[in-house]
């Protein structure tokens, strides 16, 4: 079977300007993929004509589905109308059906209509007129050389609408479409590099059907299948029976798979174990707190925490002995550990997790460099902790220590439980 491709072509100057986040495009390859059209390639163009043109046929060469938006306004700088009339060989003239129901747009509304908006009703003679029921601009889909293309408003609830009433129906009609699966294999405490040595001889195995990408991001690595074929339960199938024989290779670090998260992992993990969890963060300002408490019913397993940023409260508020700070530090394997005993014996929790570290961008020195962060979990009758040493980018530590120390927990969760 044929794979279908599509290109998106965003349009608009406010896009490159960055005055707009263009989140169509996101949408529209997430509902493409669901149907077995494959995106091939997404552009951004600015109100230019050389480009926009150029554009289209560039698009042409490789793609069955061109799908374009924004740029249909009524004012001189929307230019994508009179370029696709120009680009498919056709004038512009008035769709009676076109121009009534933006009549009607604006009847309805107690507006009333200019003659500009009335041009909203004239279009190419070649297009297809399509009804756009929540907004002035009409989509426009024309057929050339095998190659189909629908141009649409930028707005994203009038493209949105457009897609799922026009085209999504359409492109099944026009096209014999692949089944396209995706499973997605969270994995954490390992680089990219790493897990592809450690699977090599699996991914190189792999049916030609079934391909592996990497996805990393801060402190993990995503793994996702994807598999071609025409029956989604066979597909299904297939790789469930690879992630069988992978699983034994990297499963001290998968943690969840497809929309699970790290903190929701946990949170399983520790409702599964009847556990509760404390913590005390310095340098993470309170950020794992939040991570943990943005999984509903994290009241069942979180008891609470402090932020202890200055040394006197790491002192009264969780027990940090003042000669261990004056002896080793805020930032060090002492204090950590006394953090993680005492904030888990003051909230009583089974597990108490902290953090301490120097974030950056000042505050570092020769012996313990920006970057440079200590972990800990205390746990019954056990403490560890693990030193990290990080960039000099300050969100950047925060959020790679946040993963760290959940991470740290699920070990601890998962060793404490054998």
């Amino acid at each position: 079977m044929k794979l279908v491709k599509a290109e998106i072509i965003a349009i608009g100057d406010e896009l490159l300007y960055g005055q707009i986040v263009d989140t169509n495009s996101h949408w529209i390859s997430q509902e493409l993929d669901l149907i077995g059209v494959k995106v091939v390639r997404k552009t951004t163009i600015g109100d230019n004509r050389t480009d926009i043109l150029a554009a289209f046929a560039e698009a042409e060469k490789r793609a069955d589905v061109i799908l374009i938006t924004g740029g249909l306004g009524p004012t001189q700088d929307d230019l994508t109308k009179p370029l696709m009339a120009e680009y498919f060989g056709c004038g512009i003239i008035e769709f009676p059906r076109a121009v009534e129901a933006v009549t009607a747009f604006f009847k309805q509304r107690g507006r009333e209509i200019t003659p500009l908006n009335i041009l909203q009703g004239h279009l190419p003679s070649c297009c297809t007129y399509v009804p756009n029921e929540v907004g002035t601009a009409p989509g426009m889909w024309f057929e050339k050389n095998n190659r189909y293309w629908m141009s649409m408003p930028g707005v994203p609830h009038e493209m949105k609408k457009l897609m799922k009433d026009f085209v999504l129906p359409k492109l099944p009609t026009v096209f014999s479409l692949p089944v396209i699966y995706h499973k997605v294999i969270k994995t954490v405490g390992i680089g990219e590099s790493w897990l592809a040595d450690l699977i090599r001889d699996w991914e190189n195995a792999l049916p030609e059907h079934i391909r592996l990408a990497y996805l990393p991001s801060l402190g993990q690595v995503k793994l996702r299948l994807t598999a071609f074929g025409t029956v989604r339960k066979k597909l299904e199938q297939e790789v469930a029976a690879q992630i069988a024989l992978v699983l034994p290779q990297i499963t001290s670090y998968v943690y969840g798979y497809d929309e699970e998260t790290l903190e929701s992992a946990i949170g399983k993990l520790l409702k599964n174990s009847g556990k509760t969890l404390a913590l005390a963060e310095s340098c993470t300002g309170g950020y794992i707190s939040h991570l943990v408490t943005s999984i509903p019913g994290s009241s069942a397993y979180f008891n609470g925490s402090v932020v202890p940023y200055h040394n006197q409260f790491k002192e009264n508020l969780v027990g940090v002995k003042s000669e261990t700070l004056s002896a080793q530090g805020a930032v060090s394997e002492e204090t950590v550990l006394e953090m993680a005993q005492g904030v888990k014996k003051l909230f009583g929790a089974d597990f108490g997790l902290s953090s301490s570290g120097i974030a950056g961008p000042d505050g570092g020195t020769e012996e313990k460099p920006v970057g440079t962060v200590w972990i800990a979990c205390a746990g019954e009758g056990f403490v560890e902790a693990k030193k990290l040493q990080l960039s000099q980018d300050r969100l950047l530590n925060i959020q790679i220590t946040g993963v760290a120390v959940l991470n740290l927990l699920r070990i601890c969760l998962i060793q404490n439980n054998k």
